[in-house]
């Protein structure tokens, strides 16, 4: 079984799904559509279609197919071991290695004919007052910013003190992250299949911030501090899931999970990073 999960705000009509769906159907393969961003009946997909949801199937796939963009993907992670194919419907789409006129490429991957790329992902945890009060895992990028006012973060490295920063926040990335939200902070880029944390400052009041690239080994724990009424919050791979709190404490070290993403091997990172970046 393999699962297509468009986002029908971008495939619209899902246009490119059942393309998708046809191509597989006629090379054999079963297929299911799943939806990202609808939660049951929706006028963005066609009732004609019939669907599931992916965390119902998932253990019965051996292939996730995504049709969208970068935030479409980090949307249809599963823990479970199955390689994932992203189709880019968005602007960049780093991690989607297939190009709509490539769509052909997806039948190729159904047959394992694909090499294999795989993502650290982080292990995130927010902390309160002593409680853990949120538990997560990312695989781009755990944010801590301000809403619209300056706060100071402060990050230590294995207990080591590394930074403190006032500014709209502080970006702690994978290197799958690295080309995007860190990336359009000054972060450096780091191949996909590197395994490193990146700490990235935005928007910093201070001439000497800098990014740093630390070894996966590390744990990385960042206080949030001075906010005394200015409000600020922790997203998650793009979407905000806690609003925190002067002196609360995240901590980030590399999750024992990892994604496969499934790569046609058409192109390299330098090659896809040079024509979606000039």
């Amino acid at each position: 079984m393999i699962a297509i999960c468009p986002n029908p705000y971008r495939d619209t009509n899902l246009v490119y799904t059942l393309a998708a769906q046809k191509l597989l159907a006629d090379a054999g393969f079963a297929s299911v559509v799943c939806p990202v961003f609808v939660e049951g009946e929706s006028e963005v997909v066609p009732p004609e279609v019939k669907t599931r949801k992916l965390s119902e199937i998932a253990g019965e796939c051996s292939l996730i197919i995504v049709i969208g963009g970068d935030g479409t993907i980090a949307r249809s992670l599963h823990a479970a071991a199955i390689p994932l194919l992203g189709v880019n419907l968005g602007t960049k789409g780093f991690m989607a290695y297939v190009e709509p006129e490539e769509l052909e490429e997806i039948v190729r991957a159904a047959k394992g004919e694909t090499k294999i790329s795989r993502r650290m992902m982080l292990s995130v945890t927010l902390t309160r007052d002593g409680e853990i009060i949120h538990r997560d895992q990312a695989l781009n990028d755990v944010v801590l910013h301000g809403y619209g006012d300056v706060i100071l973060t402060t990050a230590w490295c294995n207990g080591d003190k590394i930074t403190a920063v006032s500014g709209d926040g502080l970006i702690l990335a994978t290197p799958t992250g690295s080309t995007g939200y860190s990336m359009s902070a000054g972060g450096p880029i780091v191949e996909p299949d590197a395994e490193n944390i990146l700490i990235t400052p935005i928007c910093a009041h201070t001439m000497g911030a800098r990014s740093f690239v630390l070894d996966p080994r590390r744990t990385v724990t960042v206080k949030a501090e001075k906010l005394h009424g200015r409000k600020a919050y922790l997203s998650v791979d793009g979407y905000s899931v806690a609003d925190l709190k002067n002196g609360d404490l995240v901590t980030v070290s590399r999750s024992e999970h990892q994604i496969l993403m499934a790569d046609p091997g058409r192109r390299s990172f330098y090659e896809i990073a040079y024509e979606k970046l000039k």
